[in-house]
């Protein structure tokens, strides 16, 4: 298998991730069953990568006036289980047993409210430029270990796009999920093989 991190999940947290906490979460509905992850991308400013910035914005400590595209989400409180930023980093700012704030209204396969029952992971990254390999890679690698640790997941894993597809664009064009999957595919193998 190619190098990436090696993952572990332990009651929601995932070792080998960097944590940050983030105040923007809640419990899930009562006997909810994780089962889906989605994927998306953030870039702050958009399009522009590094700086913190979305480190910032999910623990509410980003400074409003340092961009003018800041104005626009001021205010706004978000989160994502987690983010791989363009290094292939995973940085975890809410707990994989808890209820995340990324996917606002929206429905997979007829039911509603995502946030209650799936795992949101952020890409550092823009609709309209590709990802790295070494995000994929990680992502691949992160995923792999969160199936097994919740496996009604099994392949239910979408774009905000597909569960909010008005109001949402990401991860966008540039993500190759053929690519993604094939790399998923290869580990879950690899897991199978060595398990």
């Amino acid at each position: 298998m190619p190098d990436a991190p090696n993952f572990q999940i332990e009651a929601g947290e995932v070792i080998g991730a960097t944590t940050y906490h983030s105040p923007n979460f809640n419990a899930r509905p009562t006997d909810t069953e994780i089962q889906l992850i989605v994927i998306h991308n953030i870039s702050l400013p958009p399009a522009q990568f590094g700086g913190g910035y979305i480190q910032q914005f999910f623990q509410n400590q980003l400074d409003w006036s340092l961009h003018p595209y800041f104005k626009s989400i001021e205010g706004m409180k978000v989160s994502a289980h987690l983010l791989i930023l363009r290094s292939g980093e995973v940085l975890q700012f809410v707990n994989l047993n808890d209820r995340a704030w990324h996917a606002g209204r929206s429905q997979y396969l007829g039911k509603e409210e995502c946030n209650d029952y799936s795992i949101g992971i952020e890409l550092e990254g823009s609709d309209d430029c590709d990802f790295s390999e070494a995000q994929y890679q990680s992502l691949s690698a992160v995923v792999a270990v969160i199936q097994q640790a919740y496996p009604k997941i099994k392949s239910h894993i979408a774009g905000h796009s597909d569960i909010a597809p008005v109001r949402k664009t990401d991860p966008g064009p540039h993500f190759d999920w053929l690519y993604f999957r094939s790399l998923l595919h290869a580990r879950n193998n690899h897991v199978q093989k060595i398990g």
